[in-house]
């Protein structure tokens, strides 16, 4: 196994051949923080600030810390109007809420969960086969988030791959271990089906045509991550996943039974406690986008654990890279005047991935709001090299 070392010589995070420098002190980096079992304690590499560090003790512990929405009122005529109102409010409140009844059988579930800790229980040589830092790879095995931006590294190793349409890049999956592509596709067929129901309820509760958001998406496009985060001898010190919103439309979070996900919700972290056979929804910044404002994709962030490694497999439902994205015509009146201006997926999604994750969203660079601030510093810019003349 190729070993990558850390240099101290420079001031960001940057890659030359197979060298990383960061501001850390010189130790040997492994291209996956699951490479080795045997961390005593963080390496300096993973270590935050103290004012960037998760304060554990300071979250919010709830049983039931976000909505849980039951979708088997979705199959009647007579409930399904309060299954409507009840995903309207969460998506406004909270931008997350559990799903339970929701349709995917257990078995399917299950099984995904059990071959993706079977891949990462493989021989390191075998899984390193699918390495790559190239964040816009279709199919790679990385860390972190994107090492060629980031100065501290994230306690997370992951396998991401595109699913829809499933044909066109299910052959380039893993073939190890060797049921995970015949597990993973009706993994993903199952995860797509439900994906449409609940664009088809949010389309109803935004009080627009319930095709409204599968019209916006284009030709659609669905990826799906492994994300494994093994024990950590100081959890206090790092995160699985940093503070951050996600770029799609809609994430579907499939988790085993280790809790590690958390949502700010009125300035205060929450733990989310895992329910089991349940799925964790929430809106994207698509999403945001398309509602005008009215649902909202908020920060939320990943912890480790000492005790256990944790496994989670977000699925992300996307625009196809040419949609284009705008506020829905229906969201917007004197009262409501447009937030955000015209985009193609490609241009939001290529931002995202140029930047770290910062505890923001990548929606402030497109509101028109902001739009207006940089027209108006660059008039005064204009003004003032004028009066200098």
């Amino acid at each position: 196994m190729e070993t990558l070392n850390v240099r101290m010589e420079k001031d960001s995070t940057t890659r030359t051949g197979e060298t990383i420098a960061c501001n850390k002190k010189e130790e040997p980096f492994v291209p996956l923080i699951s490479n080795r079992t045997n961390y005593s304690e963080v390496p300096q590499h993973y270590v935050r600030t103290p004012t960037e560090r998760p304060n554990l003790d300071e979250v919010v512990l709830s049983l039931h810390s976000i909505p849980l929405v039951d979708l088997q009122g979705l199959l009647s005529d007579s409930t399904r109007p309060q299954v409507i109102r009840q995903i309207g409010q969460a998506c406004a409140q909270y931008g997350f809420f559990q799903i339970v009844n929701h349709g995917i059988p257990d078995v399917v579930s299950n099984r995904m969960l059990e071959v993706a800790e079977e891949f990462f229980s493989m021989p390191v040589e075998d899984r390193m086969e699918y390495y790559s830092d190239d964040p816009f790879s279709k199919t790679r095995l990385s860390t972190s988030f994107n090492i060629h931006k980031e100065q501290v590294f994230n306690w997370r190793d992951y396998l991401r791959h595109h699913c829809y349409p499933l044909e066109d890049h299910v052959h380039t999956w893993p073939s190890k271990p060797a049921h995970y592509r015949e597990v993973a596709s009706i993994y993903c067929r199952e995860v797509r089906a439900l994906a449409l129901r609940l664009l088809g309820a949010i389309s109803d509760s935004l009080g627009v045509e319930t095709d409204f958001l599968d019209k916006a998406l284009g030709k659609h496009e669905q990826h799906m991550a492994i994300n494994y985060y093994p024990k950590c001898p100081n959890p206090e010190l790092t995160f699985g996943l940093p503070a951050h919103s996600d770029p799609n439309v809609l994430t579907l979070l499939l988790q085993d039974e280790m809790p590690g996900l958390q949502v700010l919700n009125n300035g205060h972290w929450i733990a989310v406690n895992p329910i089991p056979n349940s799925f964790v929804v929430n809106i994207g910044d698509q999403l945001q986008v398309l509602s005008n404002g009215r649902y909202k994709s908020v920060l939320h962030r990943a912890v480790v654990s000492s005790s256990k490694a944790r496994i989670s497999i977000p699925t992300f439902y996307c625009p196809s890279p040419d949609a284009i994205i705008a506020p829905a015509p229906a969201s917007i009146d004197n009262e409501h005047p447009a937030l955000f201006r015209s985009f193609t997926y490609h241009e939001y999604y290529q931002k995202f991935w140029d930047r770290q994750l910062q505890g923001n969203t990548c929606l402030q660079s497109f509101s028109l709001a902001h739009q207006q601030q940089q027209e108006d510093s660059q008039l005064l810019e204009n003004s003032t090299e004028e009066d200098d003349l």
